[in-house]
């Protein structure tokens, strides 16, 4: 089997020469690493790699080694079918469209060096192809059902709606090198596979979403067992954890370098930095870093190359001599000169230091930690400031998130104050009679209508009006027919603040009847409703049947949009509606979806899919509705850019484009300006860590197309050249060389205390904060934990700080304390003193006083 060259793939390049025959023999073996045998093996297609590992019904190793070695392709020995983890998809080596671009550079040096980056070849163009292949005409994809597997089918209906919605799917199908996270349970490859799975041209009859349903029950207890379960929940669910996993942080155009200082000059901290940032989505909350175990309230470090990081130490005596000579330096120069982040004094401290020793870790009054050897190589570490909080995004948050601008008036200063909130979905009310009577009448927007519970069918309580609602459902047959346009303006219709739920303002700084309005201030692309049809109380659930119409074409969100909205396109098309039949116990789950390629209405039922007539979705009793937005100026573009592309005119100069952002230009209807952020620093070159995959992430463009584009939605920068950015590259080093200077003094200071027979004070460290800053000096999180934040364990009794009982703490030495903020600041102090004799903890009690009085925490 000869090297292939295919536009699908960039990667096929790297396949060796095999023989079908090699592989049936291959078949026949076991995995390299766990031993166990076929069938379902998967070989490593790289030139010269022979591994052969198991796949997802065992360990996947073979996944693992791809991670490990960036062996991208792979082969099934069973079924010989080829699947590429760079681009997420399988693969077909015999197709051959065509010979290698010249311009696809071979560089035989290590991925991520400066002068090592693969340019993406121009065969990339049919990236930008905007027709539907004639294959599909005959036999549209995406018609594949979801195995029940056992009490799913809120899962499954959930999970049709969103592989029907073009703009989320194409992403994952065409850009997939951009799937890539290291955050447990790798949730976003599970979606993957499975969207992979069902828009597939040779699509089976229905697929088992076992690796999904398995990491959504690692993420929510919630959905573990066989129980029925709430479609919009698990929809939630879901979208958080992609987010999570997807998310990057948005760089800012006043970052001018890494996220944290690492240069020389202490002047370079004093730039300030902003503290008004918020994340895109409100899933984009902080998330768990918990990587490590606390045992009997000692921190233990998970990391197994512990044993590595420690100073080879020759002689054990004399070690232990200048060991303790170096922990007494670090304690002396911490007390006689530091200030910790706040300054300190900028005496010369390295003056009549021994240097016998082969490394001499010194920290300076100015929060740096000088190594000082028989060489002249220096690391510092310049203090740092609060943690800023990013702002990130992903294409969770691109495809559905929006903005509701709210406003509260006092009506008694009539003092307005604005907030702005965003969403991902809109819980609507269904409103009842008596709050259709007042939307529809001339005087409701006078009128005071509470939002958040329209009329009885919300207000009820007790068994009276339980069995009233039960009637009054009845009396629906002859009452008015509720719209989804009703139900969005009884969301949007003013809230009187009064009674118990009175509005606290803040010119009054009294309690004060108030007004809230709402109104949208950004329309997301993908517009989630979520009819409000369960209520659930102490003793029973209900669930409210009532019919709400909804349109298929033509959703119009103008009424609904703040006046200094920049909304440009406020129509939506209705993409898949999850409904609900049964009651509020019990009940099943389907979804009625748009086919993207031919237009058409299909009820996916699990394992069913069937072909249904538009009357059929409009009498549905919706649940969650999906909505996309609709721009015909989007479609006339979309055509213009294939007609360009068509002309095949020379061109002197090619461009590259953000591939996402192409995602975006063919699903969106409104792309917004060229983004290439996502693949250039802030520098302008190519960040080092994505030099390896830039193929995945650009799209090559002639000049022609480019030109188009750039006149029409701008942003940019323009490339047409890529280089691995050298910057980036230097400071990645020095970032590199300082957390492993940290780790490592860290770990020999931590051994010290594990080996202290009874230490005379034991200092208390927030787990919170210390799981942050591990995360960081690790790797595995790229944001510095900021000053360290002992406020949660302590407790201030009679002006002293002591350790609060339960707390997540954990005990560290003086030193380790010293040294630790030394460089991070923060407080307050929190220590614990073993038992001593009543002498000895009144002096105790005495230094205890003087330190909390002289020092400054």
């Amino acid at each position: 089997m000869p090297p292939a060259s295919s536009c699908d793939c960039p990667h096929l390049d790297c396949v060796g020469e095999i023989t079908k025959e090699e592989l049936i023999q291959k078949s026949n073996g076991h995995c390299q690493d766990c031993k166990v045998r076929g069938p379902n093996l998967w070989a490593c297609l790289e030139n010269g790699c022979a591994y052969v590992g198991c796949g997802e019904s065992h360990a996947d190793h073979s996944t693992v080694h791809s991670q490990e070695t960036r062996h991208n392709l792979t082969v099934n020995l069973t079924t010989l079918r080829v699947w590429c983890y760079a681009c997420g998809k399988e693969v077909f080596l015999e197709r051959k469209l065509g010979p290698h671009s010249p311009n696809a550079i071979d560089n035989s040096k290590a991925p991520g060096s400066p002068s090592s980056l693969k340019l993406p070849s121009n065969v990339g163009y049919e990236d930008l192809d905007m027709e539907t292949e004639e294959e599909d005409n005959l036999r549209a994809r995406g018609l594949t059902g979801l195995k029940n597997i056992g009490n799913t089918c809120y899962m499954n209906a959930a999970l049709q709606a969103l592989s029907n919605c073009p703009p989320l799917t194409q992403f994952f199908l065409e850009c997939g090198g951009l799937v890539k996270t290291d955050k447990k349970p790798a949730l976003c490859k599970s979606y993957q596979k499975l969207v992979s799975d069902l828009w597939h041209k040779n699509r089976p009859s229905y697929v088992v979403p076992t690796n999904l349903f398995q990491g959504i029950k690692a993420i929510n207890p919630m959905f573990r067992g066989y129980s029925q379960q709430d479609s919009q929940e698990f929809l939630r669910c879901l979208m958080d954890q992609l987010h999570e996993e997807l998310k990057e942080s948005v760089p800012e155009p006043s970052d001018l370098s890494t996220s944290i200082a690492m240069d020389d000059s202490p002047e370079e901290d004093n730039h300030s930095q902003s503290d008004n940032d918020f994340q895109s989505c409100e899933s984009c909350g902080s998330s768990e870093r918990a990587d490590n175990e606390v045992q009997g309230g000692t921190i233990v470090m998970d990391n197994t190359n512990e044993a590595e990081m420690l100073i080879p130490e020759q002689d054990e005596i004399q070690a232990n001599r200048e060991w303790q000579k170096e922990k007494n330096m670090i304690n002396d120069l911490y007390r006689s000169g530091f200030n910790g982040v706040m300054g300190g004094n900028n005496g010369d401290i390295d003056k009549d230091v021994d240097t016998t020793t082969e490394t001499m870790p010194i920290i300076s009054s100015q929060g740096a930690l000088k190594v000082q050897g028989r060489t002249s190589a220096v690391t510092t570490f310049s203090p740092l400031k609060n943690k800023r909080q990013r702002k990130y995004r992903s294409v969770i948050s691109d495809v559905f998130d929006g903005t509701i601008v709210s406003s509260v008036q006092c009506l008694t200063c009539d003092r307005v104050s604005v907030t702005l909130e965003n969403f991902q979905d809109i819980s609507l009310p269904i409103p009842g009679k008596e709050d259709l009577a007042k939307l529809h009448s001339a005087s409701h927007q006078t009128s005071l209508v509470k939002a958040g519970s329209c009329g009885e069918a919300y207000a009820a309580q007790g068994w009276i009006a339980f069995v009233m609602e039960y009637i009054r459902r009845f009396v629906w047959f002859w009452g008015p027919v509720v719209t989804l346009q009703d139900c969005l303006a009884a969301f949007f219709a003013r809230d009187e603040l009064k009674g118990d739920n009175m509005y606290s303002c803040e010119k009054c700084k009294k309690l004060r009847n108030g007004v809230k309005f709402c109104k949208m201030q950004n329309l997301p692309e993908i517009l989630c409703i979520h009819l409000k049809r369960f209520r659930h109380e102490l003793m029973y659930s209900t669930k409210i049947g009532t019919h709400v119409s909804f349109p298929l074409e033509g959703l119009d969100l103008q009424p609904f949009l703040a006046k200094d909205s920049s909304a440009q396109t406020t129509s939506y098309d209705l993409l898949s509606v999850i409904c609900h039949h049964g009651t509020a116990s019990s009940g099943h789950y389907i979804a009625y979806c748009r086919n993207s390629v031919n237009n058409l209405w299909y009820e996916f039922d699990d394992q069913s899919v069937t072909e249904v007539p538009e009357l059929c979705v409009q009498n549905a009793e919706a649940y969650v509705l999906f909505y996309k937005k609709s721009s015909e100026d989007a479609v006339k573009e979309r055509r213009r850019v294939s007609g360009l592309l068509s002309m095949m005119e020379p061109s002197l100069l090619q461009f590259y484009v953000s591939r996402q952002w192409l995602n975006k230009f063919k699903t969106f209807a409104e792309p917004g300006p060229i983004s290439n952020d996502d693949f250039l620093c802030v520098h302008g070159g190519v960040p080092p860590n994505k030099s390896s995959y830039i193929d995945d992430l650009v799209v090559m463009l002639p000049q022609n197309v480019w030109d188009h584009l750039y006149s029409r939605y701008g942003g940019g920068p323009a490339v047409n050249h890529l280089y691995v950015c050298h910057t980036c590259q230097i400071e990645i080093e020095k970032l590199e060389k300082r957390l492993k200077s940290e780790l490592d003094l860290f770990v020999r200071l931590n051994k010290a205390f594990q080996e202290e027979e009874s230490p005379v004070v034991i200092y208390c460290i927030s787990m919170q904060w210390f799981r942050e800053w591990e995360g960081f000096v690790k790797g595995k999180d790229n944001d510095p934990p900021g000053p360290i934040d002992n406020s949660k364990i302590a407790v201030n009794k009679n002006g002293h700080f002591i350790l609060k009982q339960g707390a997540d703490s954990g005990q560290i030495s003086e030193e380790t304390w010293n040294f630790l903020h030394s460089i991070y600041g923060g407080g307050p102090l929190v220590m614990v003193r073993p038992s001593v004799s009543h002498q000895e903890a009144e002096s105790s009690q005495s230094e205890e006083k003087i330190e909390v009085e002289t020092r400054s925490v």
